[in-house]
């Protein structure tokens, strides 16, 4: 370990109160007038008109640029790939809605097409999801229960249930939740309420999701085992539908349950291949599809409704239905579901698409994607379908397998539409039990999440007990109020936690170690080459978004645009080298066989160097902490992406200030490492802002002294831009060039 360097540190001041330092800054009290404010947001530009109509509808911003050449073969076998998911996931995930399967596919040709228009995300796929569908088949089961439709059958001298009806009512309920869930969507995008899926924390969005899951497989229960329970709602639903499921336990259908077994164990099989084989196959086996047409045609050839008795899919009416207006009467008794279900949607695809969009290095607008969800749903409603949001599988097929752009979801779309139009019939006698083992099988990813309860103990107790607390909610009170009760008990931990955040770069009064906000006081001074950050809250999981966004902004430096600049810079170098390594080996060939040749005949131009960086752009960052008391484990994760980030563009980032709890969750949370110790922690702003200074002239005075010794001879440092990119090649251990990463 080097020697670290030190300075001498000494304060000749008289002490200075608030009032003083007031006083010495010269505190400014003009500030901006509400009034002034309101103009200034209401403004109207022609840029700022342009940029408003090509967000609210992205696909004429980026389809004429689209590039066939790059993206059109991916797209290509993307959406095949996912059209051919949608099939087997959008008739099981029917099931859960309690509709018709077709309604399914359905759902899965509108609300694609809507989104590829109006959504910003290149790599989610929109289409039906699990969770929601069973939140719509809990209000299309409360609304139309078997009950309402019971008719007596002369033959078998019983009651049965009309199917048709019911059916068609249920459908009616399912599109009207739908409806008046896309005009909440619609409407929170409108009004910029986009932010408000960041008090959806992660933990308790994992919570929520596991805790559907269960919800989920319950309700599968009755395919499997060939029954039919009773449907119980309200509180504690789920443990009533359970006694009542064990209960009914010896009534099962041997066929239906030997089908169910037979289907588990073969999606499992065949998926745990998937994953062996993963890096040889280039496009998955479609599992779920091979699933669903062998199953079909046992079905079809043994007879297995007629001979046992098994529960099939039925009719599966060709093309599409005319578009409905929805029940408008149905609103008020759907209203708070509707809202629940937005709410779920919105953050289920915004989180997912915000992964994918930091991993490409490109932003999805989190209004923007309000209104294509709200659209998606809405228009989908009127097309008698059923709520949509992103699904992780489909997300993850369309992304591995090249999908690089919306269009690979339009391209599914038209899949579905295929499908729908001339193959649909052709599953009418596919046993449910097959598509009620697709939905389990596909939820081991969501059955998983149960191993977030240790690691959140590790990291943060906290977040643990939302994560805890909020499963446990979903289970006893069903999807909707237990999504709300666990926003209650979430949005209790910020009260305790947190306040609202001001964002400030932070100035040095003249000749004091004291920094004040700049926009606060006029005779402050910004330190010349750093830039020091503060937030008035701590930092955790509602905020920490905000952090970033704001010190992207603040320091006028577009990171994510950087680090994909960076990315294409190295593909680029990588491809050069190659070539370089390639005209090499025939330079020596030729000289095998011609005799030597110098190697000065190589055309390699020299390349002066700015020695001095863009003054305007920081050399180094210094997050001022002492406002924060805690981190959570996002907290954590943000400082550690801050870091590595601004650390690739070679731009040092330390933190000031922080308590010994706040040193605490930074080293629980797996903040430092190797590399990352505490040395990059100070005490106070002053003594980071000293090291920073130090570290400036020591770097400089390396680079000078190694750019003397080579002042005769620069050839070796640059590659003309003929045989290059014109980068910097030479290794400089002790520096980096800020041009060089930022080209």
């Amino acid at each position: 370990m080097a020697e670290r360097r030190r300075m001498g540190y000494s304060v000749h001041r008289e002490i200075l109160d608030e009032e003083a330092v007031d006083e010495l800054a010269k505190k400014s009290d003009s500030k901006p007038s509400l009034s002034e404010k309101i103009k200034k947001s209401m403004r109207c530009s022609g840029p700022r008109l342009k940029s408003c109509l090509l967000g609210s509808v992205p696909v004429v911003s980026w389809l004429p640029r689209y590039s066939i050449r790059e993206n059109a073969l991916g797209d290509l076998i993307s959406g095949i790939s996912v059209g051919i998911m949608h099939l087997p996931q959008g008739m099981a995930y029917a099931l859960l809605a309690s509709v018709p399967a077709v309604f399914g596919l359905y759902s899965s040709f509108y609300p694609v097409l809507v989104y590829f228009i109006f959504g910003t995300s290149k790599h989610i796929s929109i289409g039906t999801f699990a969770v929601l569908s069973v939140m719509i088949g809990g209000v299309t089961e409360r609304l139309a229960p078997d009950s309402d439709f019971m008719t007596w059958d002369n033959v078998t001298n019983r009651s049965v249930v009309d199917v048709i009806p019911r059916d068609a009512e249920r459908v009616r309920v399912a599109a009207a939740v739908t409806f008046l869930s896309g005009l909440f969507q619609i409407l929170l995008g409108l009004v910029q309420f986009g932010f408000v899926v960041t008090y959806l924390s992660e933990p308790l969005v994992r919570g929520y999701t596991t805790g559907a899951a269960i919800h989920v497989i319950v309700s599968q229960l009755k395919y499997t085992f060939g029954i039919s329970p009773v449907r119980h709602g309200g509180p504690l639903s789920l443990i009533y539908t359970v006694l009542e499921i064990c209960y009914l336990l010896p009534k099962t259908n041997i066929g239906t349950l030997v089908v169910s077994i037979v289907a588990i164990i073969g999606l499992i099989l065949v998926k745990e291949l998937n994953s062996y084989l993963s890096k040889k196959l280039p496009v998955p086996i479609p599992v779920e599809l091979l699933g669903i047409v062998i199953a079909t045609v046992i079905s079809w050839q043994v007879n297995l409704a007629g001979r046992y008795r098994v529960d099939v899919v039925g009719l599966i009416p060709s093309g599409l239905q005319p578009p409905v207006l929805p029940t408008a009467s149905l609103f008020g008794q759907v209203i708070g579901d509707a809202f629940a279900i937005a709410v779920v949607g919105y953050g289920i695809a915004i989180s997912l698409g915000r992964i994918f969009a930091l991993k490409y290095g490109y932003k999805v607008d989190s209004n923007q994607e309000l209104i294509a969800l709200g659209l998606s749903n809405s228009v989908g409603g009127i097309f008698q379908c059923f709520a949509t949001s992103c699904s992780m599988s489909r997300t993850m097929v369309q992304e591995s397998t090249g999908g690089k752009t919306q269009v690979a979801g339009a391209l599914s779309a038209i899949v579905i539409l295929f499908i729908t139009l001339w193959i649909g019939t052709l599953f009418e006698d596919l046993p449910k039990a097959v598509l009620a083992a697709i939905i389990f099988v596909n939820l081991q990813g969501m059955m998983k999440q149960f191993m977030d309860i240790p690691v959140l103990w590790r990291s943060n107790k906290i977040d643990m007990m939302i994560w805890v607390v909020t499963f446990i909610l979903t289970l006893l009170l069903n999807p909707d109020l237990g999504l709300a009760a666990a926003i209650g008990f979430s949005m209790l931990t910020v009260i305790f936690r947190t306040q609202l955040p001001k964002y400030s770069i932070l100035g040095q009064v003249p000749n004091t170690d004291i920094y004040r906000p700049l926009e606060d006081y006029e005779q402050l001074k910004q330190v010349p080459g750093i830039l020091i950050f503060r937030s008035s809250a701590t930092l955790y999981f509602a905020n920490a978004e905000m952090y970033q966004e704001a010190l992207g902004e603040k320091s006028g430096i577009d990171i994510t645009k950087l680090l994909s600049a960076k990315k294409k810079l190295e593909a680029k170098r990588k491809r050069q080298e190659k070539k370089n390594a390639k005209e090499a080996a025939k330079r020596n060939s030729v000289d095998v066989e011609g005799g030597p040749e110098k190697e000065e005949q190589r055309e390699i131009a020299i390349i002066e160097m700015d020695a001095e960086p863009d003054p305007s752009l920081p050399r180094a960052i210094i997050l001022d902490l002492s406002p924060v008391n805690f981190l959570d484990t996002v907290g954590v994760k943000t400082l550690r992406s801050i870091q590595r980030d601004y650390g690739e563009i070679c731009i040092e980032v330390v933190l000031a200030g922080c308590l010994t709890g706040v040193v605490d969750n930074l080293q629980t949370g797996g903040f430092f490492s190797e590399k990352v110790t505490k040395s990059c922690l100070f005490s106070t702003v002053h003594d980071a802002v000293l090291h920073c200074q130090s570290a400036r002239t020591h770097s400089q005075d390396k680079l000078e002294s190694r750019l003397q010794t080579k002042q005769g001879d620069r050839r070796d440092t640059f590659v003309s831009p003929e045989n290059s990119d014109g980068g910097y090649y030479e290794e400089v251990p002790d520096t980096c060039l800020y041009e060089e990463c930022i080209l």
